[in-house]
């Protein structure tokens, strides 16, 4: 990704406050925002590499806080870190095991490879939306929250349908820290049902 998009004020504000990711303060305002993360929490951070979201979390909470990504994420203290894809079943029974058979919260700030071409790249991006809350609603304890990025486009707000299906509480959420011009918008959802009925996606 080109310099001119990557070193505006908020990357260099992340890169001189240690974060490995301008994407630290997306997370942050979402706590200061919504209030998602209570300071116990068991959180399960998914697509987590670099591992800015992690680092954040862990100041969060006093909880477990797990990191899943294909790649692998650098070390860092206070974090468990696996390396695999989240829909695979054995990943998400190790995932468990990590936290000790309860998560309180999921985030996924991941997103596809971008391709440019606008209308397939945001059927990829709710797709993976899709595959992380069909993960959260068979791992969550109910009354648990969830935030996943999406993008703005047709197929946006079927996804948040789905989500209201299984969250008492939805919202969509546009982050400051998000590039201009960016179709980049968050989904907060709060107090999981405690039900996985009809959740799309692989699991």
């Amino acid at each position: 990704m080109g310099s001119q998009w990557t070193k505006d004020s908020v990357y260099r504000k992340a890169m001189s406050a240690g974060y490995r990711a301008r994407a630290a303060y997306k997370l942050l305002e979402i706590q200061q925002r919504n209030g998602i993360i209570r300071p116990s929490d068991n959180v399960v951070d998914l697509g987590a590499a670099p591992g800015s979201w992690l680092q954040v979390l862990r100041d969060l909470t006093g909880g477990k806080v797990i990191g899943v990504d294909l790649n692998p994420i650098a070390p860092m203290g206070g974090v468990t870190t696996i390396v695999g894809d989240f829909t695979d079943p054995l990943v998400q029974e190790r995932i468990r095991e990590e936290a000790g058979g309860i998560v309180n919260v999921v985030v996924c700030d991941a997103a596809p490879k971008l391709s440019g071409q606008k209308s397939y790249d945001q059927a990829r991006a709710v797709g993976l939306g899709e595959d992380a809350l069909a993960f959260a609603c068979t791992i969550l304890k109910p009354g648990g929250n969830m935030v996943i990025k999406s993008f703005q486009g047709e197929l946006f707000v079927d996804l948040l349908v789905e989500v209201r299906k299984h969250f008492y509480s939805v919202r969509g959420y546009r982050t400051k820290a998000s590039r201009k011009g960016s179709a980049e918008t968050y989904i907060i959802a709060k107090n999981f049902k405690g039900t996985c009925d009809g959740a799309e996606g692989p699991l």
